[in-house]
């Protein structure tokens, strides 16, 4: 009997019973309990109470250091509010929150440990800022398309076609928007 091209197709795809593939359940197969037991063995290794200290004593710095600055700006009244009200609500939330992680935290075992991709955010930041640095002096277009590509790209890992064409689309819809339409003076080269 000879196989139709539809029928070799079925087997040819479906994995032998002796290959890894057979042998492992689908992740839609897994129970709740399975699942999660999977989830805990991929999982990076925990920070210890050393790494919950200090990420919190860094929070707590920034808090700090955000609240001279706001108080410097000017509280003013509920009233009638200053520059620097908001901030100082915000920084003192701040601060509440990293000395609460530093009491509270050092028992927390969620925390993952520092590994490579710890600096992500860190990349983030720096690229954002050299982003705002950039702009007054080549507008926004440029900077903007750089930290787009390198955001997508290099942080999230996505291809190169849709990294660039999402980059270009956004840069043309921000310039759309606060540009033509709206008519902002925010920087441009066109």
């Amino acid at each position: 009997m000879k196989e139709t091209p539809a029928e070799s197709a079925v087997t040819e795809d479906a994995p032998a019973k002796d290959t890894p593939e057979a042998d492992s359940p689908e992740v839609d197969d897994l129970t709740p309990e399975q699942l999660a037991a999977q989830w805990e063995e991929e999982k990076p290794p925990a920070a210890g109470a050393l790494a919950n200290a200090a990420s919190s004593l860094v929070v707590l710095g920034v808090g700090i250091a955000a609240v001279v600055l706001s108080v410097a700006m000017g509280l003013g009244t509920p009233a009638s509010p200053q520059p620097g009200l908001w901030p100082f609500l915000i920084s003192c939330v701040m601060v509440a929150l990293g000395l609460f992680q530093l009491i509270a935290g050092r028992h927390n075992r969620d925390a993952e440990k520092f590994t490579r991709m710890s600096t992500a955010p860190l990349t983030g930041l720096v690229t954002l800022v050299a982003m705002v640095a950039l702009m007054p002096l080549i507008g926004f277009e440029i900077p903007a398309l750089v930290l787009c590509i390198i955001w997508m790209r290099f942080l999230g890992g996505e291809t190169w076609r849709s990294t660039l064409v999402v980059s270009a689309s956004v840069v043309i819809a921000f310039y759309g928007i606060f540009v033509l339409a709206l008519g902002t003076s925010i920087p441009h080269l066109f």
